[in-house]
């Protein structure tokens, strides 16, 4: 029996001798490539920080101690120790455990994750309300370097350090210099402090101090002078002039070492940052040389690293055309928030390095950048993924809106985007998007679709206009009706709209109507902002009921703006239906999966027009 099959809860972690837990960090790696390959998922991120998380369970106690993940992406090791191991199979599959930390799933799970930079600011909150409580356990916040990027993690940091709160903050930096002035000096001072007998030391001179009479006013100028001598010699790191200790680098791949590390750490009485170096992939040959291809990973073989999902996508059709529209204009620009390779923009990026812009973790930087672009006269076009535009919100509105700017909105990843679930759908840009003044909103429902709106949103459009696509490949629809509304099927009993993808599902439904005698007339929306309802209003002086389908959260959805336009135009209809995802987060499973559950696929349309006609 291996060492991992014994492990069935962090006890069992601290239970191990200290040499066997190399061993223990190697099977981990082992399984996580094994089940990540059948189920895919964030693999590479997870293979660097098996070290970390194993020392993270030998030094705290996680059902008491909180631990708050960045983004999650390092977590399938923290949740095979924590009782999960038998349940890995299922990651991200429909009924299964999560691909992120998630509260509601194991109490060793401090707080939800799935986007970037975060975790500083919610472990500083749960530290001030352990001090508030007059409680007494550990608050640890785990974040990478490449989540360093976005602007909330210096909000917390700086709000960290004026805090004096007791936090530990981990810094897993696998590929960015977060301070130059680190070197060989550096490295070799902080392996001394980090020694046991250089830790217990500075416990007891600290404690004997505070009992002499005047000790602590001794203390504070010793460790003013050490300061001093400190940053004379190595300057003094960011985190430092923030208020915060600092311990690192250290190897973050040596997990004595991290372990001595977060020992130290442990003891400290204010905010301190223990940075780690890592290496992403780590252990696997494949995900080391290719680290982004094995960020989030579909199915792969494991022995080969060959991944199984080669289809087009939207997302390289995008990237593709973007690519073109920019050999005809030079003005044409890329902006792309640490997502060159999910948006496509690889190709762009190699071919245009002038006019690429990669602004890291960092949405609503992103958009205001643009609307700079766009204000000194050029196209840019900001692909991000639709759950992260939300954080551009604001910067829409007063940045690009209020002036007009022409700034393109590359949409990707908009409705259900399937396995990552509840913190990454593409949720809620239909209702947001359609509140900003001035904005126009493309939907294509194929890739020729998505060639010409993308076309006519950077040359033929002025203002902000947004592209919104699916993850993943088209459908059986592979026409292009254009950016208007389209009637694809005629019909005099039920009007059914959609657009987008959607509309295969419509189609199909259409189809299985008729078969019941049914006669749906399919409407395809190419455009749902500005909402142009007058193919529907001519639609429903035949049928006199509407059914709308779409995957997006019901508040703003077309379906209701679409019923507004109706009742202000006093058209009679009989019924109206909306489908769609409601006021809900969705949970992860595979989009046909979620479609089924919800009741948006084929039969629920079809079920609901039934039901409108009364032969439900």
């Amino acid at each position: 029996m291996s060492i991992l099959d014994k492990i069935n809860s962090p006890a069992d972690v601290k239970a191990l001798p200290d040499d066997k837990l190399p061993e223990l960090c190697s099977e981990l790696r082992e399984f996580m490539v094994k089940t990540v390959s059948e189920t895919g998922g964030h693999l590479a991120s997870s293979l660097g920080a098996v070290e970390l998380t194993v020392a993270l369970h030998r030094v705290f106690d996680t059902s008491e101690d909180r631990v708050v993940f960045d983004v999650g992406h390092q977590s399938y090791a923290h949740k095979i120790l924590t009782g999960r191991r038998e349940a890995f199979g299922t990651l991200r599959q429909f009924g299964g455990i999560a691909g992120f930390p998630k509260p509601c799933e194991s109490e060793h799970d401090a707080f939800i994750a799935g986007h970037a930079s975060n975790s500083i600011s919610a472990a500083l909150g749960i530290a001030r309300a352990r001090t508030l409580a007059g409680a007494d356990y550990n608050v640890i916040a785990v974040i990478g370097d490449g989540a360093l990027t976005g602007g909330l993690a210096y909000e917390g940091l700086s709000d960290a350090g004026e805090s004096g709160e007791k936090l530990i903050i981990i810094l897993n930096d696998n590929g960015m210099s977060i301070t130059e002035n680190v070197g060989g000096m550096a490295r070799y001072l902080s392996r001394e402090r980090l020694k046991p007998s250089y830790r217990d030391f500075k416990q007891r001179y600290r404690k004997f101090m505070s009992k002499m009479p005047g000790g602590k006013g001794i203390y504070r100028f010793t460790h003013e002078v050490k300061t001093a001598v400190k940053e004379t010699l190595l300057h003094c790191s960011l985190f430092e002039e923030m208020g915060l200790e600092y311990a690192g680098p250290v190897d973050g791949h040596d997990v004595s070492r991290v372990i001595d590390a977060l020992e130290w750490a442990k003891t400290t009485e204010g905010p301190v940052v223990v940075h780690l170096l890592t290496t992403k992939g780590k252990g696997y040959r494949f995900a080391e040389e290719r680290p982004d291809d094995f960020h989030g990973v579909g199915k792969f073989d494991p022995e080969t690293g060959e991944i199984k999902d080669g289809s087009l996508s939207f997302s390289d059709v995008f990237g593709l055309e973007l690519l073109r529209l920019a050999q005809e204009d030079e003005r044409v620009c890329a902006v792309t928030a640490a997502m060159t390779t999910g948006t496509g923009l690889a190709g762009f990026a190699d071919r245009y390095p002038d006019r690429f812009f990669d602004v890291g973790i960092a949405e609503g930087h992103g958009a205001t950048m643009s609307a700079g672009l766009a204000c000194s006269g050029m196209i840019p076009v900001f692909a991000v993924y639709s759950s992260f535009l939300q954080r551009s919100y604001d910067m829409l509105l007063h940045d690009v809106a209020i002036s007009g700017y022409h700034v393109v909105l590359g949409v990707d990843r908009a409705g259900l985007v399937g396995a990552d679930g509840e913190t990454h759908h593409g949720a809620f840009d239909v209702g947001f998007l359609a509140t900003v003044p001035g904005m126009t909103v493309f939907c294509p429902a194929s890739f020729a679709e998505l060639r010409s709106m993308l076309r006519r949103a950077v040359f033929g459009e002025t203002g902000p206009v947004a592209v919104r696509y699916p993850r993943g490949g088209e459908g059986d629809y592979r026409d292009d009706a254009g950016c208007g509304a389209a009637v694809l099927r005629e019909g005099g009993d039920i009007t059914v709209v959609a657009y987008g993808t959607m509309i295969n599902e419509a189609l199909t439904a259409a189809d299985v109507l008729a078969e019941k005698g049914i006669s749906a007339e399919v409407i395809k929306l190419g455009c749902i902002q500005p909402l142009d309802s007058t193919a529907v209003e001519r639609s429903l002086e035949k049928t006199h009921r509407l059914l709308v389908a779409e995957e997006c959260a019901a508040p703003g959805c077309v379906g209701q703006r679409l019923a507004a336009h109706v009742l202000e135009r006093g058209i009679k209809v009989g019924s109206v239906s909306l489908l769609n995802l409601g006021e809900r987060f969705v949970p992860h499973g595979s989009v046909p999966q979620l479609r089924r559950e919800l009741g948006i696929d084929a039969d629920g349309i079809t079920a609901k027009a039934a039901e409108a006609l009364g032969n439900g």
